[in-house]
């Protein structure tokens, strides 16, 4: 990943809705949710969200595929770890036992 992509990203995610989008995502995963599910769940008109995860999908964080009628979304967890390896790459000058709380926190929930 690089600045460029990182800030796309990270300015997708530094919206209210968008933000609330991809947590519920990530609840979801590996199942992923039907877009109107996710409006209804979020109680977001169907058509906003549409242009919400149209945002987030560019900006890599989320992916979708068709299922008949219905578009699941699912929470690209590729592009989650991209963006979490960008943002801590040069974590801690080399001294990895500072990074270790973090690590800690990030181990239970995988």
């Amino acid at each position: 990943m690089d600045n460029d992509s990182a800030i796309i990203a990270l300015g997708a995610l530094a919206q209210g809705t968008r933000l609330d989008v991809f947590r519920l995502l990530v609840r979801h995963e590996p199942d992923g949710m039907a877009a109107g599910e996710i409006a209804r769940q979020l109680d977001v008109p169907q058509n906003t969200m549409s242009a919400h995860l149209g945002i987030l999908a560019r900006a890599g964080i989320v992916r979708s595929e068709r299922h008949s009628r219905s578009i699941i979304y699912r929470a690209d967890l590729d592009g989650l770890r991209a963006l979490t390896l960008f943002l801590v790459k040069d974590c801690c000058a080399g001294s990895p036992e500072l990074c270790a709380p973090l690590l800690a926190e990030l181990t239970p929930c995988c």
